[in-house]
């Protein structure tokens, strides 16, 4: 077992609200906290937590509190972080949805979590309203941010002058927030993240991070995301830095930003890497402020992080987590500048990890030299997960008997402590940071009248980036072109089949599980 080179740190015993602004300062209260990157527009703590709590109060009146779950559709904007702490200083418990969803999708979640709410704003309410309406969600409840006829707005909360509720919650099992995560396989899980693990991986990440009162923090990452969420509504909130709002990727955006409002730490995924490193539109900004770039959510090539770092003149990091750990477990410190850049860094402070071998499941020895062998990663500690909603046997699969989170990756340990991944023993794919199940893929798939079977698995494009690539058993003629169009069609976004390959039968062993690893060996032209 290896544990963090970091001395353990203290987790007070708090909801999320009281840990990030219950120690503000009359000089931290005037601080800037969120500016909406589009206009400009600035919101300091003080205005925050002043929205933080009407929406509190306003919610509360209308019998919302424990036990209550309330879905938030929304892109980054500066409402997003008042309306999300607001459900939380409630007691209430938020289910985060991505803004890519299709009304399936909505509706899925929103039943799932038990819902009895949900927010969102009107450029994505029709979907919305009709994914609420088919899990059972009445339009008085569907709150419109912006406004809309006929349903109640972020304005009229604000308005409703009902004080925040006294809450007795026990921040150890109290339920704060239902992010969801396909695990290491399966459908979409919630994701039971109580208030003290969101408190503990703050506590853990921060200073490893390195976020300090003077640093405007660029908000690319969807705030939906555990690791937006974490990192940025509560991390840099925590640190009293300055948020700048970004409601849509554009990479033009991106950079404009950076430059206009002289944003000093950037987190990204390894796709906004490759832009930044090869784009030529990047020589013609000014991105001098950018010190540190931090990059998450799937592997980072340390051949590209260092043409980033060289690009801009800044560090750049890497982390690993998950979203059952809220969802950092590994680092490199934005002290530690010897560490490989492909490697994940070290284990956060308050964690315990070990390597187990895939084939005997024995534990593998950390070296007094050089690296170890590969093994599976596993991880305890006060950021793990209180499990899946209603699903005990999935949590029973993934968190063992003595407490430590299956992770599915494969990783190495140096005699130092340094951890890197290696390959993916589960199935899972990740496109962009955005979490694919093959499953549903695959399940998708096989409704398509001329496909006889399929199978889903991750493969490389040309940047090296993973994208969900089909291998297809076609009973009659169709197209590569008609497949992708087909899943394209039913499908958000990020979920999108994007290379198939045709071929003859699809690999399974005797119990019929589909062979992926033999998948992942074959050597063909890839119809893109």
């Amino acid at each position: 077992m290896f544990t963090s080179p970091y001395a353990p740190v203290e987790i007070p015993n708090l909801s999320i609200f009281d840990f990030l602004f219950g120690d503000l300062t009359e000089a931290e209260l005037d601080r800037t906290a969120v500016i909406d990157g589009a206009t400009g527009e600035a919101l300091s703590y003080r205005t925050l937590v002043d929205q933080i709590t009407r929406v509190a109060g306003a919610l509360a009146a209308q019998g919302v509190g424990p036990g209550t779950v309330i879905g938030l559709l929304c892109p980054n904007t500066p409402e997003f972080t008042a309306v999300f702490h607001g459900v939380l200083r409630a007691g209430a418990t938020v289910t985060t949805i991505n803004s890519l969803y299709t009304p399936d999708d909505i509706q899925r979640q929103l039943v799932d979590s038990g819902a009895t709410w949900l927010v969102t704003v009107s450029h994505l309410l029709p979907g919305a309203k009709a994914a609420a309406h088919a899990a059972g969600i009445p339009d008085e409840h569907v709150v419109v941010i912006d406004g809309e006829p006929g349903h109640p707005s972020l304005a009229d909360l604000l308005q409703a002058d009902a004080a925040p509720p006294a809450l007795s919650i026990d921040p150890a099992t109290h339920v704060a927030v239902l992010p969801y995560s396909s695990g290491t396989t399966a459908a979409p899980k919630g994701v039971m993240l109580s208030h003290r693990n969101l408190v503990a991986n703050v506590q853990q990440a921060r200073d490893l991070i390195g976020v300090v009162l003077e640093d405007r923090v660029l908000a690319l990452l969807p705030f939906y995301h555990i690791y937006g969420m974490t990192v940025l509504l509560n991390l840099a909130f925590k640190q009293r830095a300055a948020l700048v709002t970004m409601a849509k990727f554009d990479f033009v955006e991106f950079l404009r930003m950076i430059q206009d409002h002289r944003c000093s730490y950037v987190f990204i995924a390894p796709p906004i890497a490759v832009a930044v490193a090869k784009h030529p539109l990047v020589e013609s900004y000014d991105l001098s402020s950018v010190h540190t770039i931090l990059s998450g959510a799937a592997p980072l090539d340390g051949t590209l992080a260092a043409a980033v770092a060289a690009r801009l003149d800044c560090r750049i990091l890497q982390g690993y987590g998950m979203t059952e750990v809220s969802p950092v477990s590994h680092l490199i410190p934005i002290d530690a500048p010897h560490l490989s850049r492909a490697s994940v860094g070290v284990t956060v402070p308050n964690m315990d990890c070990k390597l187990i071998s895939t084939e005997t499941g024995e534990e593998i020895e950390v070296p007094s030299a050089g690296v170890s062998e590969p093994g599976e990663l596993l991880v305890r500690g006060p950021n793990v997960m209180l499990g899946y909603l209603n699903n005990e046997q999935a949590t029973r699969e993934t968190i063992d008997a003595d407490g430590f989170l299956h992770t599915g990756d494969i990783a190495t340990v140096s005699a130092l402590g340094e951890v890197t991944i290696v390959d993916r023993s589960k199935e899972l794919i990740k496109y962009k940071g955005y979490q694919i199940a093959p499953a549903e893929l695959e399940a998708l798939l096989l409704t398509h009248p001329q496909i006889a079977d399929a199978a889903v698995i991750g493969a490389a494009d040309a940047d090296g980036q993973e994208i969900p690539k089909a291998f297809v058993v076609a009973s009659s003629a169709v197209t590569a072109e008609e497949v992708m169009a087909y899943v394209t069609e039913r499908v958000a976004p990020h979920k999108k089949v994007r290379a198939v390959e045709f071929i003859e039968a699809i690999p399974k062993s005797a119990s019929g599980k589909i062979l992926r690893k033999d998948l992942r060996t074959l050597d063909r032209a890839v119809t893109v």
